[in-house]
C-alpha cells in the first residue's frame, strides 16, 4: 500500500511530510518551496463551472482577483458567521450566511451570480494540492493522512476537517492536534530512547490564526516510547492573522487623518485596497522579525500616497497584548498539569509556527518559563514532519512509539433541574470512555430526552449544547424505575458519540455528535473563566438541585406508603413521619421558587432525617406484601 503521509493545514501555509525508513521528511518537488500558501483562487473554468488556483500563484495575484481569492478559510471551519463576524473588514472576499448559520462564501466570478462554497470546500482544494505534490514526489498514488488540527478545535472544527479531507479523496485515518505532532517530532529528533529519565516539554504554538499550547511528558523505553500529553489549552482566534488586522487599522487610521477622509471602518475600501492593506501588514510584520525597522508606501489614489516607517518598537507594542493572551493560556495549562508534574521542572519550550520568529514572542515566552526557548526545529515544518511521524506509527514504518492524546473541555448530560451532569473532565486522555447510571423523574414517562454538553460551568444553560436525541418507546414505569446507561466514547480523533441503554426495556439510542460550529474566543473565556469565577456557587446551586430531584422522588414514595399504611402506624410514629414530610415539602417548595433561599445543609439533614424515619413504614410495606402473596 502506499505510505500515510502527514498534512500540516495550516492558516497561512501548508506542507506534507512523510516518514519512512530514511526518517520523516517534507516533501518538496525540485525547484519548488517547502511551504504551500492556503490560499486559493477561482475563476471560470471551461466547461463555466469554478476552476481552483491553488498556493503561491493564488497568494501572487490577490489583489489583482480580491473577490475571487480565499485566504485564511482555517478561521471559518466549522464556524457560523456570528463567531468570524470580527474578521469580516479584513476578508476582500463575501461571507455569507448558509444553512443553520454556518459560514460560507460568496464567490464573485466574472460578474455572473455568485457561486457559493464552505470552508471545508475551499480546504479540501488546498488539500488535493497537497495530495497531487505527495503523489508527485512519491511517484505514487497517496490517498491517506494524517491531518493535524488546532489542539483547541472542538468537534465541529474537527469534523469539517475530516469532511475537507474527504472532499479531496483522502482517508484522514487520524486527526492529531498540532502541538501534540511537534513534540513527536521532536522526541524522535532528539533520541528520546537514548535517554533514561523522562523529559518534561513545553510546546508553545502559535501560527497564522490560532495558538495552542500542550504540557508533555515524553518518556523514553526499551520497547515503546511514550508521549503523553499532560494537558493543552489554547484560543482559536489568535495568531499572525491578528496582528496583521492591527497593523492595518493603524495604517488606515493614519490615512483618513493624513489626507482628510472620513473612515469609519476598512470596508469602505474597495476589495483590492483591503487586500493590498493585508499584505502590506504581513509584510511589515515578517521584516521587522529580522530588523528594526521597516517602510511602508501605500498609493491611495488621486495623487495620494501614504509612507511612513513602522519600527520593531511599534509592532511589539501592539502585539503585545496578543502575546499576553497566550501567556494566559500557558498560565493555564500548566495550571492544569501541576498534579501530574508532581514539581517536575520543564526541560524544553518549543516553538512552533511562523508568528513565534518574532523576537518579542520568544522573548515573553522564555521568560513566563524560565527557559531559553528551543528553536533548533523550523518551527514551519516541525507540526508535518510530526504528523508524518503519527503516520509513520499507523502504518508500521515507526515502532515502539505511543501517543497518548487529551481532550480540552469537559463533556457531560443534562439531568433534571438544569444541572450539567460531567462525564469525561477535560485533559482527559483521549481514547476516553464513561458510563453513568440515570433514570427518569416523572410517572409513565415514556421518552427520554437527552442533551449533550461541553463546557466547565455546573450548570446546562452556561455550558454549550453539542446535540440532542431521544431514547424513546420506553414501556411507562414509575419514577426513579428506569436504569438508563449513558455512555459517552471519545475517539483517537477526538470525536465523540454518545450511547444511553434502558435495562429493563433494552430500548437503546445513539448519537455521534456533529455540531454546526465552534467555540469563539468569547466562549472559550467564558467557559474557562467563569468555571472558575462561578465555582462554589455553581456547586451549591448543583447540590441543591440534586436535593429536590432526589426528595421529590422521596416524597412520592413515601407519601404513596404513607397514605396506604397510616392506620396500621401508631399515632405518635404517623405524627412525626407526617410532621418530617411537610419539613422536607417546604424545602422543596422553596427550593423551586429560589435555590439560594435554602440552606442546602439544612436541606440535606431533613432529607436523612426523612429517609431514617422512614425505615420502618418500608418494613411495614414490605410485610404487607409478603402476607398479600401468601393470600394469593
Amino acid at each position: 500500500m502506499a505510505p500515510i503521509v502527514g498534512i500540516d493545514l495550516g492558516t497561512t501555509n501548508s506542507l506534507v511530510a512523510v516518514c519512512d525508513a530514511a526518517g520523516a521528511r517534507v516533501l518538496v518537488p525540485d525547484g519548488e518551496s517547502a511551504l504551500v500558501p492556503s490560499v486559493v483562487r477561482y475563476e471560470r473554468g471551461e466547461a463555466g463551472g469554478a476552476r481552483a488556483v491553488v498556493g503561491e500563484d493564488a497568494r501572487a495575484r490577490a489583489v489583482e482577483f480580491p473577490r475571487t481569492t480565499v485566504s485564511s478559510v482555517k478561521r471559518l471551519m466549522g464556524r457560523a458567521v456570528s463567531d468570524v463576524r470580527p474578521d469580516l473588514a479584513y476578508l476582500s472576499y463575501p461571507v455569507v450566511e448558509g444553512a443553520h448559520d454556518t459560514a460560507r462564501i460568496a464567490l464573485e466570478i466574472d460578474g455572473g451570480e455568485p457561486v457559493i462554497v464552505s470552508p471545508q470546500e475551499v480546504s479540501a482544494e488546498i488539500l488535493r494540492a497537497i495530495r497531487r505534490r505527495a503523489s508527485a514526489v512519491l511517484g505514487e498514488e497517496i490517498d491517506r493522512a494524517v491531518v493535524t488540527v488546532p489542539a483547541y478545535f472542538d468537534d465541529a472544527q474537527r469534523q469539517a476537517t475530516r469532511d475537507a479531507g474527504r472532499l479531496a479523496g483522502l482517508d484522514v485515518v487520524r486527526i492529531v492536534n498540532e502541538p501534540t505532532a511537534a513534540a513527536l517530532a521532536y522526541g524522535i529528533g532528539a533520541g528520546l530512547r537514548a535517554r533514561e529519565t523522562a523529559e518534561h516539554v513545553v510546546v508553545y504554538d502559535l501560527g497564522g490564526g490560532t495558538f495552542d499550547v500542550s504540557v508533555l511528558r515524553l518518556t523514553p523505553g526499551d520497547d515503546q516510547s511514550f508521549f503523553q500529553v499532560l494537558s493543552t489549552a489554547g484560543d482559536t482566534h489568535l495568531g499572525g492573522d491578528d496582528v496583521d488586522h492591527e497593523l492595518v487599522a493603524l495604517f488606515t487610521r493614519e490615512i483618513g487623518e493624513r489626507f482628510g477622509l472620513e473612515i469609519a471602518s476598512i470596508e469602505q475600501f474597495p476589495a483590492a485596497t483591503r487586500q493590498a492593506l493585508k499584505e502590506f501588514g504581513a509584510g511589515v510584520k515578517h521584516r521587522l522579525s529580522e530588523h528594526e525597522s521597516a517602510g511602508v508606501r501605500i498609493d491611495v489614489g488621486e495623487g495620494r500616497v501614504y509612507e511612513r516607517t513602522v519600527t520593531r518598537d511599534e509592532l511589539e507594542s501592539i502585539m503585545r497584548p496578543w502575546v499576553d493572551r497566550s501567556i494566559v493560556c500557558c498560565r493555564r495549562a500548566m495550571r492544569d498539569a501541576e498534579r501530574q508534574l508532581a514539581g517536575a521542572p520543564i526541560d524544553a519550550v518549543i516553538m512552533v509556527g511562523g508568528s513565534t520568529r518574532v523576537p518579542l514572542v520568544r522573548r515573553m515566552a522564555g521568560e513566563f518559563f524560565g527557559l531559553a526557548v528551543y528553536t533548533a526545529l523550523d518551527p514551519d515544518q516541525v507540526v508535518a514532519m510530526g504528523a508524518a511521524v503519527q503516520a509513520g506509527i499507523m502504518s508500521g514504518q515507526v515502532t515502539g512509539s505511543l501517543l497518548l492524546d487529551v481532550i480540552p473541555l469537559s463533556l457531560g448530560i443534562e439531568t433534571v433541574g438544569g444541572a450539567m451532569a460531567k462525564l469525561i473532565m477535560r485533559n482527559s486522555t483521549v481514547p476516553a470512555q464513561a458510563t453513568e447510571m440515570f433514570s427518569t423523574s416523572v410517572d409513565g414517562q415514556t421518552s427520554i430526552k437527552l442533551n449533550v454538553l461541553q463546557g466547565e460551568r455546573e450548570m446546562a444553560e452556561d455550558c454549550r449544547s453539542l446535540g440532542e436525541f431521544h431514547l424513546a418507546g420506553l414501556p411507562p414505569m414509575p419514577a426513579g424505575v428506569p436504569q438508563v446507561e449513558v455512555r459517552f466514547l471519545v475517539d483517537a480523533n477526538g470525536v465523540l458519540s454518545v450511547q444511553a441503554h434502558e435495562r429493563r426495556s433494552g430500548k437503546r439510542a445513539s448519537i455521534q455528535i456533529v455540531p454546526n460550529h465552534g467555540l469563539t474566543r468569547e466562549e472559550v473565556d467564558r467557559i474557562e473563566a467563569e468555571s472558575i469565577e462561578h465555582a462554589r456557587e455553581d456547586m451549591e446551586r448543583h447540590r441543591v438541585v440534586d436535593l429536590v430531584t432526589n426528595s421529590k422522588l422521596d416524597l412520592k414514595w413515601i407519601g404513596e406508603r404513607f397514605e396506604r399504611f397510616k392506620g396500621e402506624l401508631e399515632p405518635e410514629y404517623r405524627d412525626e413521619l407526617a410532621t418530617k414530610v411537610e419539613v422536607l415539602r417546604q424545602f422543596v417548595a422553596r427550593a423551586g421558587a429560589d435555590w439560594r433561599s435554602v440552606d442546602a445543609n439544612a436541606f440535606h439533614a431533613a432529607k436523612n432525617d426523612l429517609d431514617r424515619a422512614s425505615i420502618r413504614l418500608q418494613e411495614i410495606g414490605i410485610a404487607a406484601s409478603l402476607r398479600d402473596d401468601v393470600t394469593r
